[in-house]
């Protein structure tokens, strides 16, 4: 099968041929119609798992696909035929989605297509729809902490997550701050946000207080670095939260300044994916494809994405 893989880690991905999967007990293979790419696809391939979980190379990358079930083993959730998308982990296993065949688990947050889901939109969905649904919650917005009409800046609003955490919070009743170049303004109002700053234009702690004297309730973090949250964390007022998703946070330092620290760290399941999906169908968050590429410019796709430029939702089409 053609794959994008790597065969040690911090190689560069690359285009291979290898084997067919096939499925084990409690196992489906699953024929791959979409994958979706996000940062951690790179990142596993740097070896940021390599302290938690054990690599098998040559180590196809991938983990959120979409596609048709084309054979079982035995006491298999899903049977031949049957359309489903999701979370497919199997860096220890070799297999991941960036490929013409994936297996699903028991343990892995597969779950059916919903009936009218595009397979693109399926396979774009759910690290960016869970983690999404996990930052907002953790800023407690729409929940006791952070209640309707209360402040929220979101760093990375463009991203893949950004999009649906904009679109979550602002349909929960907050009133958000997003970062944005001028040619992305508009789209994160038409999502929800009040507000949007500029962060190539300076120092983004100013410019936020520009439009909020008194400061914000809470930060959702997708981007930044520890110097960089540091600063932004006086933006908060007393009882705010800090949500980073690349771990920036000392939740000890900022206890002390009566701030809830918090290191975004989740375990994806079935029910987390159903919730996003229920979100998405309400049209409380929103799951964007920005681009849809073939497998073999993934690499070059892997390469744009380690720059933090990319806005939205890159698939690829198997």
């Amino acid at each position: 099968m053609r794959t994008i893989a790597i065969n040690e880690i911090g190689a560069t991905p690359a285009a291979m041929n290898l084997p067919d999967p096939e499925p084990g007990p409690a196992q489906s293979r699953v024929k791959i119609i979409a994958a979706g790419l996000n940062p951690l696809d790179w990142k596993i391939a740097d070896g940021a798992l390599k302290d938690s979980v054990p690599y098998t190379f040559p180590l196809v990358l991938g983990v959120d696909g979409a596609g048709v079930v084309d054979a079982a083993g035995p006491d298999a959730r899903f049977g031949v035929g049957e359309q489903v998308f999701g979370r497919f982990f199997g860096v220890s296993r070799g297999v991941g989605t960036y490929a013409e065949y994936a297996i699903a688990t028991e343990d892995d947050a597969v779950i059916p297509i919903p009936e009218g889901m595009l397979y693109t939109k399926a396979a774009a969905l759910p690290t960016a729809g869970m983690t999404a649904l996990k930052v907002v919650e953790e800023a407690g917005v729409g929940q006791a902490g952070v209640e309707d009409g209360k402040s929220v800046l979101i760093v990375g609003a463009t991203g893949g997550v950004g999009r649906p955490a904009v679109r979550l919070a602002a349909s929960r009743g907050a009133t958000v701050i997003a970062t944005a170049r001028p040619n992305s303004a508009a789209a994160m109002r038409e999502l929800g946000a009040a507000e949007t700053i500029d962060h190539g234009r300076g120092d983004l702690r100013e410019q936020v207080r520009a439009v909020r004297r008194d400061g914000v309730d809470a930060i959702i973090d997708l981007v930044s670095d520890r110097t960089a949250a540091e600063r932004l964390a006086a933006l908060l007022r007393p009882g705010g939260v800090y949500v980073s998703t690349v771990w920036a946070v000392n939740p000890d330092a900022l206890e002390a300044q009566e701030i809830r620290g918090v290191n975004l760290d989740y375990t994806p399941t079935t029910d987390l994916l159903q919730r996003a999906v229920e979100l998405v169908e309400a049209g409380d968050m929103r799951i964007e494809v920005e681009e849809e590429i073939p497998l073999k410019e993934a690499p070059a796709a892997l390469t744009r994405s380690r720059t933090g430029t990319s806005s939205g939702k890159t698939v690829i089409r198997l």
